[in-house]
């Protein structure tokens, strides 16, 4: 799978090729998705090392987040200049040195220095792998290998639910020493560096997006990739579409692209976009991913059946985002999404009714009778599955593919950042909004946010499924 030239390709599509290059792609998601849960177990081991309260906890929770921000932001014009697999590989060693970082820090700030840095991997993984999977992908399954990276993300949160489970049973819980005289949280975080070294060496098996090598006038190259991506005769095609599509533009990506040349105002794709990348996060999908542990602790489980709970939604994720692979290029993407949002709203309105009827205890903890614990259970269960069949996977689908040629690597970017950011807000705020407001008030908030994304969905989104990405248009 060199990156040089390849010889002897036969006259038709590389399928098996084409997979194998996507799976690597999104051992990204998956640390992605690792990175992002294994943080859910070691909350309780963060406030003892550290004495931190609740705005401090969740600061050092939310941190990585604001590496991801910038991480996303910065991405794309570095992989405009220097390549989607050169970026993916230093993604790679930062997610090494920050998982070690991680398990080491004594000290909130040396915590927070290594999420950071961790956060700037998980950025440019997040829009690299979908975005390079589409300039790889042929269009009729491009949705479906797309979608591999959701599965990749769930994958990688269900391990790192069950290893932390594992750990934590193992120690006894996440406070208590484990091996070589240190705490259990932080080998949840060491763990992470197996996965990461597999990405780094993988990455120097699959070759450059044939896409940004014609954007760089590399049309060898670029010939090369696509001869072993589609054979021989589909190659030539392809690369004179590639470069039909920039010809009349053919500058250095730059953040201007993104308006309207007329009139200065920002392209209406691009709104979509930000929209896209904004609502995923505002339905509050990632208080479950982060806090799943304190919130089922909180109505009464036990830290061991909080994290067995979280293992059970990875399962789920997984058999639904499953689902959506074989159905996102048979329906397309608009009426998966609209899906999503109908089911997110029912399942978040009946999960904030059940928080209403909360009984809370002199100590603070708070419970839910017989009745309504097993409908909060199935509730949270149930959005979490409607998520990752709709937006979880969806959302990185369209991002990846819905903007032209020309400005795909800045839009993300710009998309990127927005939808780190919002996921830093929401990640931030709960712990603040469930010392204020209580679970009822918070759940409301993102009720209203999935109600508000099935208007988005039915007045703005445009289907993609099977048009090539030189036909998209800004």
């Amino acid at each position: 799978m060199a990156t040089g030239k390849i010889a002897n390709s036969e006259d038709r599509p590389k399928t098996f090729y084409v997979v194998i290059i996507s799976c690597i792609a999104t051992i990204g998601g998956f640390l992605f998705g690792f990175d992002s849960g294994v943080v859910n177990g070691t909350v309780e081991g963060l406030q003892a090392a550290f004495d931190s309260d609740s705005v401090g906890t969740g600061f050092n929770v939310a941190s990585m987040l604001l590496g991801c921000a910038a991480g996303a932001f910065f991405a794309g014009a570095l992989a405009d200049k220097h390549g989607r697999r050169y970026i993916m590989r230093i993604a790679a060693i930062f997610f090494v040195v920050s998982a070690w970082g991680s398990g080491i820090a004594d000290a909130s700030l040396e915590f927070v220095f290594y999420r950071m840095l961790g956060g700037l991997a998980l950025g440019a993984s997040s829009i690299l792998a979908p975005a390079y999977i589409s300039e790889v992908a042929p269009a009729h399954y491009r949705g479906r290998l797309a979608t591999v990276q959701q599965v990749a993300i769930i994958f990688g949160l269900f391990v790192a639910f069950l290893s932390n489970y594992l750990i934590a049973n193992a120690a006894g819980s996440s406070v208590s020493v484990l091996w070589l005289d240190f705490e259990a949280w932080r080998w949840m975080y060491w763990i992470e560096i197996v996965p990461a070294t597999v990405f780094f060496l993988a990455l120097t098996m699959i070759p450059e997006s044939p896409r940004y090598l014609v954007l760089i006038r590399q049309h060898e190259r670029a010939l090369d990739v696509l001869t072993a991506l589609s054979g021989r005769t589909s190659a030539r095609k392809m690369l004179e579409k590639i470069d039909a599509s920039l010809a009349d533009d053919r500058h250095r990506p730059r953040l201007s692209d993104l308006l309207n040349s007329g009139t200065g105002s920002i392209r209406r794709i691009v709104w979509v976009g930000l929209g896209l990348a904004t609502l995923q996060q505002l339905v509050g999908i990632n208080v479950v991913f982060y806090y799943g542990a304190v919130l089922w602790q909180s109505v009464g489980f036990s830290e061991s059946d909080a994290l067995a709970i979280n293992m059970l939604s990875g399962g789920l994720s997984i058999a639904a985002v499953t689902m959506t692979i074989f159905l996102i290029d048979r329906i397309g993407r608009k009426p998966i999404l609209l899906i999503g949002s109908v089911g997110m709203a029912i399942s978040l309105a009946l999960l904030s009714y059940t928080f209403t009827t909360a009984t809370t205890g002199q100590s603070g903890d708070v419970t839910l009778d017989h009745l309504f614990g097993p409908i909060a259970l199935i509730s949270a269960n149930a959005y979490v599955v409607f998520f990752n069949f709709s937006w979880g996977p969806v959302m990185w689908v369209m991002l990846g593919e819905m903007f032209p040629n020309q400005i795909r690597g800045t839009a993300l970017a710009v998309c990127g950042l927005a939808q780190w950011g919002s996921n830093f807000a929401i990640t931030m705020t709960f712990p603040i909004l469930l010392a204020g407001i209580g679970l009822a008030g918070a759940y409301s908030f993102y009720t209203i946010c999935a109600i508000l994304s099935i208007w988005f969905v039915i007045t703005l989104i445009r289907e993609t499924r099977g048009i090539e990405l030189e036909r998209m248009s800004g």
